[in-house]
């Protein structure tokens, strides 16, 4: 694999990283303003799938000899505030369901960009996990849509 190849790979790995870090952030963030057991539930079990996805790009970083860097603490200071403030007016199902969608959009509009970036003959393992991952997330997407 060439160099270019190479670092487009390793770029989409942290990508996936870095994507399941945010969600699992705001996601932390967002579920102790939440009384609406459904929400909570739903908003658990995304958490459990972004844990699945952050371990999977960390093993497959590992074996490739590669370091993930976590999202920088400005980033996640400055999306817990908005969060904050923003369920402190609102933490209806609805406007949770708008933070979500809005966050899932987010994350899988940078998924497809890392998607159309890649290498065709790129590591297989992250090719997977990148299509697994725009796929579940746009599922996210669905599934929210419906609590508004």
């Amino acid at each position: 694999m060439e160099h270019q190849d190479k670092k487009k790979t390793e770029e989409a790995l942290a990508e996936i990283y870095r994507n399941a870090q945010l969600a699992l952030q705001s996601i932390a963030d967002i579920l102790p303003e939440v009384e609406d057991e459904e929400i909570k539930r739903e908003l658990t079990s995304q958490h459990e799938t972004y844990e699945h996805f952050s371990a999977k790009a960390a093993i497959l970083a590992k074996n490739m000899d590669l370091e993930l860097k976590e999202p920088g603490m400005m980033k996640k200071a400055m999306m817990w505030s908005s969060i904050k403030m923003s369920t402190l007016t609102d933490n209806s199902r609805a406007h949770i369901a708008d933070m979500m969608v809005q966050g899932t959009v987010m994350g899988i509009t940078a998924l497809r960009t890392t998607a159309s970036e890649l290498p065709i003959d790129g590591n297989d393992e992250i090719i997977a996990l990148l299509n697994e991952m725009i796929t579940t997330e746009e599922q996210f997407e669905k599934k929210w849509k419906e609590y508004l």
